[in-house]
């Protein structure tokens, strides 16, 4: 039995988080929606899973509240046990970025979006301009864009760190990616603020490009935070597989949790590396502690903040998320 699943954000004054949150909690409930969401006092970022009769129900709802009534929602499908369950979280932003020294409020100001179609002709008459990816690694490494740039963070509030490779693009036309638009909201925000030019973020994220446009310049396959991992748009044996195994080398997209509960790092690794070692694979980062497991060759990337907010961290066992909620 499949499930649709909504993928949606909205930047909006919530005077009470808290309020909402309880509010959120009980539609959700009635509507028998699993998932997870994140409230903030800057708006709301979720992704919730049910019959195609209770999403669009929750849809419904949301818009009879004049504060949601524009949400782009993103709609697919996946298996009924996509989500283990609902969880529902206040936090002081819907995705984290910890900067600052200066002020990013997307309520107040954003770059340009540009259309699925806008892009889509940007590509057909070859105008020169630069992707610039603000996905985590291990999620370009399955499918991006191609020549687009890497910013190589750990996570989402890394990105200053990534300034100084960045910079070298800020004289040209560049166009900020994610999967569902909410990381560029900020992300464009920030690179207007550090002197780049001509901004522009991909309106609906990827998903929404690649629902029109399915294999047309983008590479791979797009990483998704739920059971389902990844969604693709092509047939079967209609596009290329990028990802590289970290261990191996050989081509898969497959990611795996780090097997240290301390860590539960993310990086890609292959079928038969995972069965090689029982499924005790570790990232790099662990292996001076786990010395038989070879050493990973690739990047891995911390699964913290993201954009979907239904990461894998968030639904392990209780003590792990208490010792990952603050790295």
């Amino acid at each position: 039995m499949s499930i649709q699943i909504l993928l949606y954000y909205k930047y909006v004054l919530i005077a009470d988080p808290g309020a909402f949150k309880n509010a959120q909690k009980a539609l959700c409930e009635r509507l028998n929606l699993k998932g997870r969401i994140i409230v903030a006092h800057e708006g709301i970022n979720g992704t919730v899973g049910g019959t195609i009769k209770d999403t669009e129900r929750y849809i419904k709802e949301m818009k009879n509240d004049p504060l949601f009534f524009d949400i782009h929602w993103k709609k697919s499908f996946g298996p009924s046990d996509t989500f283990p369950r609902l969880s529902i979280k206040v936090r002081s932003e819907i995705v984290t970025t910890k900067i600052t020294d200066v002020e990013l409020d997307p309520t107040k100001e954003t770059a340009t979006h540009l259309k699925p179609e806008e892009l889509h002709a940007w590509y057909k008459k070859g105008k020169k301009f630069k992707v610039i990816d603000m996905r985590n690694s291990y999620e370009i490494g399955i499918g991006t864009f191609k020549d687009s740039v890497d910013p190589e963070t750990m996570n989402f509030r890394d990105l200053p760190n990534s300034l100084k490779k960045l910079k070298v693009h800020k004289d040209e036309t560049v166009l900020t990616v994610c999967t569902g638009g909410v990381r560029c909201e900020k992300a464009s925000q920030y690179l207007k603020t550090q002197g780049f030019k001509d901004v522009y973020q991909l309106d609906g994220g990827i998903v929404s490009y690649m629902e029109k446009y399915p294999g047309k310049h983008f590479e791979g396959t797009l990483y998704v935070f739920d059971k389902r991992k990844k969604m693709d748009f092509c047939k079967e044996g209609e596009r290329e597989v990028i990802g590289k195994c970290s261990i191996c080398n050989s081509t898969t997209e497959r990611v795996e949790n780090c097997a240290d509960d301390e860590c539960h790092l993310q990086f890609i690794c292959c079928d038969t590396c995972i069965a090689q070692y029982n499924g005790m694979v570790y990232c790099k980062e662990c292996n001076n502690t786990h010395g038989e497991i070879p050493k990973v060759s690739g990047r891995v990337t911390r699964i913290i903040s993201t954009e979907d907010p239904c990461v894998s961290s968030v639904f392990s066992n209780e003590k792990t998320r208490q010792k990952t909620s603050g790295r």
